[in-house]
């Protein structure tokens, strides 16, 4: 483990950190555990979800452990799921109390989902300092709910919506995983074959696999192609079937575990726009291709798309629009221009925030005036 400050010495910290379900919650959770137990390996980090598939399996590779409430989300549940989800609230409250009794907490993070806000709520009553990350352009339901109560708020985005208090508002950007920061020394393609990476998020994206698989047969070949594509378990054999078809060199499989590697080698990037993505997209500088979900909450990630267009960072391609012929269009004219690639790549690095980590640890040592013990 590393000491960022050889100066110092961390002090060991007890963190639970609270939420998760998706990963765009829990891994900048995972990086910000890390980066805790870089300061100090004697540090304890205890995670609390609702145990999802991916929380449990991402969790057991990083090494970190995690208790379980039950618990789950309201918002667009319809009246009867989402009476039996309040139901289940207080339950989950009384249980957070006793996780963090037992864990000796010293400090809570809220990483964002529905299972962070029986955590946090207990943290606030229990007098414990508690912090939020919001990962997103538009806060999430439970993190807004929870604003109020918090000590910090760190935002990935300058323009962060919603009624947040400046004083305790910090622009950290959104954690990136070491693993995936290891990635930015690697060359990309360079003279090989152009390589495209299509990731729809950890379930894979249909929308996306389909509009691919159109597009396929259209694609101009004067440069040699290869595709990267997580497609999701349903659509992995239909895509890898098409690409086969069309004689196009790709790699497919429903989940990747290395997405470090995946990103070295990309020459662009066709993906969703959750804030996770965004994060360790412009960490790396790669040029991307958005096509935001358009069912995400309060439309955060078309938002979260627009800050890197805007910049020149991207280009974006809303669902309903996107078509196979529509889709070839763009590919063939970012791949037909290295030029406007670079200048995209360079924007997307420019704005990026890699030590997002890093900075959340330094903030929360001082918050709780422990900077450093001799």
């Amino acid at each position: 483990m590393r000491n960022t400050n050889p100066q110092k010495t961390w002090r060991p910290l007890s963190v639970v950190i609270a939420g998760g379900g998706t990963g765009g919650h829990l891994f900048p959770g995972i990086a910000v555990a890390g980066e805790f137990m870089s300061r100090n390996p004697r540090s304890r980090i205890l995670f609390v979800g609702a145990g999802r598939p991916l929380e449990r399996e991402a969790l057991a590779r990083a090494g970190f452990p995690q208790r379980i409430i039950a618990i789950e989300g309201i918002k667009g549940r319809g009246l009867w799921a989402g009476m039996r989800a309040l139901m289940k609230i207080p339950g989950a409250l009384l249980r957070s109390g006793g996780i963090l009794a037992d864990a000796q907490a010293g400090l809570v993070v809220g990483v964002g989902g529905y299972a962070a806000g029986p955590v946090a709520l207990a943290a606030w009553f229990k007098r414990i300092p508690m912090v939020l990350c919001e990962q997103n352009s538009v806060p999430g339901i439970t993190n807004r709910m929870l604003l109020p109560l918090a000590k910090r708020i760190y935002v990935s985005f300058a323009d962060t919506r919603g009624n947040i208090d400046p004083a305790k508002t910090r622009l950290s950007g959104n954690p990136v995983r070491p693993q995936i920061l290891a990635a930015s020394t690697r060359e990309a393609g360079g003279q090989g074959p152009f390589t495209i990476l299509v990731v729809g998020g950890s379930q894979g994206a249909h929308a996306i696999n389909l509009a691919v698989v159109d597009a396929l047969a259209h694609l101009r070949r004067g440069r040699p192609i290869r595709m990267v594509h997580q497609t999701g378990a349903a659509d992995r054999e239909q895509v890898a079937e098409a690409y086969a078809n069309a004689g196009i060199d790709a790699e497919v499989k429903a989940f990747f575990h290395d997405m470090a590697s995946r990103y070295a080698l990309a020459d662009l990037v066709v993906c969703r726009a959750g804030a996770t993505t965004v994060a360790e997209l412009t960490a790396l500088g790669k040029p991307a291709l958005f096509i935001p979900y358009p069912f995400a909450a309060d439309n955060h990630q078309e938002h979260n798309a627009r800050a890197l267009v805007d910049q020149g960072a991207a280009r974006m391609m809303i669902e309903r629009d996107l078509t196979g012929a529509g889709l070839t269009r763009c590919l063939d004219e970012l791949i037909d221009d290295a030029d406007r690639l670079a200048a995209m790549a360079a924007r997307s690095k420019s704005l990026g925030k890699p030590d997002a980590a890093k900075a959340i640890v330094d903030d929360c040592y001082q918050l709780l005036g422990n900077e450093s013990c001799i």
